[in-house]
């Protein structure tokens, strides 16, 4: 009986399904065989806390090139068993597309239609790009997985061999949102009018504002990832019933995904459309609303790095950004609490320092958003900028960040 690790090999550079369609067959069959592990490289765009394979635990010779930090990886570079790709989405769609093509891809789709055609499910992010120039093409056909529409199908007579197999899907349960987020819900909210496209990822940020813009009409979605909150916008009424809902992942327990299946304006498509900046330049009335870490009172922006670990990676943070200040009348909202450590520190700092990375430099800064209020820094001088950020850092803190902006303008 054939199983998907047959296609491994060593030396093998193997590209997996993440996300979404991350396949728990292809788990359950490197445990049970792990040798079948030895000597092969994997590699696919892990997001931290959503996927739960670790391909470096299987077998002490796999190796992994990974997009993203996690535990894992930190282990795998001390050993000197990962490596860690410094890209953002739109730099790992080029590296995808320009290095030598990996020996097997490893896909989980539907079950074919009547006329053969498998659906990607839930994710069509970065899969697209590596399966037509992979060398060979291997399926996990999963009942479960749902069927969507989209720019991406894969025929069965495209396939070196397919397994069929009923296993879970993830099931990603969002934090809740408590105070903090929900008045920074509240506070995007009154930034974003009737008819914006909206871009927004995971958490308890986009679940506290979809709740604030219930009242909202006429919104659109274009993003990379749909979280629940979609869910909340569209039973609401607060979204476009006639607008395509763009994106590259569904991500969200059960229920959401079965919800998100039947959505008829859902459209999923890969990282080269969804993160493309010219088109997203092209929306009017782009909203882009991400997190960070941290931000500096030049309005540089750190989402990757906290307490001199990274944790993460840019991700889709800079294409967004850079489209929806192209977008006419488009917005970037960067939004975080004001405070870590329960109030200990500030996350307004005054410049970025040694344990922090830049993720967005300070000529793409729009407007950042607390749970104080919102600072427009756009058009503003070094001096009105520092302000502005400082009025919405925690009351506690102003005042040393105030001294620390006088003596950096001392030494400018």
């Amino acid at each position: 009986m054939k199983r998907l690790v047959d296609a491994l090999q060593p030396g093998a550079r193997v590209f997996v399904s993440t996300l979404s369609t991350e396949s728990a067959l292809l788990q359950d069959e490197l445990h049970a065989d792990p040798e079948r592990a030895r000597g092969v490289t994997f590699m696919g765009v892990q997001f931290p806390g959503i996927d739960r394979a670790d391909y470096l635990a299987v077998h002490p010779e796999a190796r992994l090139d990974a997009f993203f930090m996690s535990p894992s990886v930190r282990a795998g570079l001390t050993q000197g068993r990962a490596n860690l790709l410094s890209l953002d989405y739109l730099g790992i769609a080029r590296h995808l597309r320009d290095e030598t093509p990996v020996d097997v891809a490893i896909a989980q789709l539907t079950l074919p239609d009547a006329e053969g055609w498998c659906s990607p499910g839930l994710a069509c992010d970065f899969m697209p790009l590596v399966w037509s120039r992979a060398l060979r093409r291997v399926a996990h056909l999963n009942p479960r997985l749902l069927r969507t529409r989209g720019s991406f199908r894969v025929h069965v007579s495209e396939l070196d061999f397919a397994v069929k197999a009923d296993t879970p899907l993830i099931n990603f349960a969002e934090p809740g949102c408590g105070e903090v987020e929900t008045r920074i819900g509240a506070h995007v909210a009154a930034l974003v009018h009737d008819g914006d496209t909206l871009q927004f990822g995971i958490g308890s940020v986009p679940l506290a504002l979809s709740a604030s813009l219930t009242a909202h009409r006429q919104l659109r979605v274009h993003a990379g990832m749909v979280p629940a909150a979609l869910r909340t916008l569209w039973e609401a009424g607060a979204l476009d019933r006639d607008a395509r809902i763009t994106t590259g992942v569904v991500l969200g327990d059960h229920d959401f995904q079965d919800f998100a299946a039947r959505l008829e304006p859902l459209w999923l498509t890969d990282v080269s459309h969804t993160h493309n900046v010219n088109a997203i330049g092209t929306i009017p009335r782009f909203v882009a609303v991400n997190t960070a870490v941290e931000v500096d009172l030049f309005g540089q922006v750190n989402s990757e790095r906290a307490n001199g670990l990274i944790q993460a990676g840019a991700g889709g943070l800079p294409a967004f950004a850079q489209g929806a200040l192209a977008s006419p009348g488009g917005r970037l909202l960067i939004c975080l609490g004001s405070t870590a450590r329960k109030g200990s520190v500030s996350r307004i700092v005054p410049a970025l320092g040694a344990q922090a990375l830049c993720t967005l430099p300070r000529y793409l800064a729009d407007a950042v958003v607390t749970e104080h209020g919102v600072a427009e820094l756009r058009g503003l001088s070094l001096d009105a900028r520092a302000q502005a950020l400082i009025g919405i850092a925690a009351p506690e803190h102003r005042n040393t960040l105030a001294q620390a902006w006088d003596d950096i303008r001392r030494h400018a």
